[in-house]
């Protein structure tokens, strides 16, 4: 385990000492836990802004397929 020094604003410092005296968990699990949520968070924001670069490539080739398609005469 790592360790390092952390400066955290008086206001958020105080909120989550009163949380912390409430559920009952040391400071270090619930920074840990904190940052695990927020790097799974950001790891989802990463993934939709690669998604939708990726979609926006293809997008003008998706629509001529589709219009290709629209325009076949299917003979029954």
């Amino acid at each position: 385990m790592k360790s390092i020094s952390l400066k955290i604003d008086d206001s958020i410092f105080g909120e989550t000492e009163k949380i912390l005296t409430r559920i009952k968990k040391p400071r270090n699990r619930y920074i840990n836990e904190a940052i695990d949520y927020y790097n799974r968070f950001q790891r989802r924001l990463i993934l939709e802004k690669r998604l939708k670069k990726e979609s926006d490539l293809v997008k003008e080739d998706s629509m001529l397929v589709l219009k290709d398609f629209e325009e076949i005469d299917y003979v029954n």
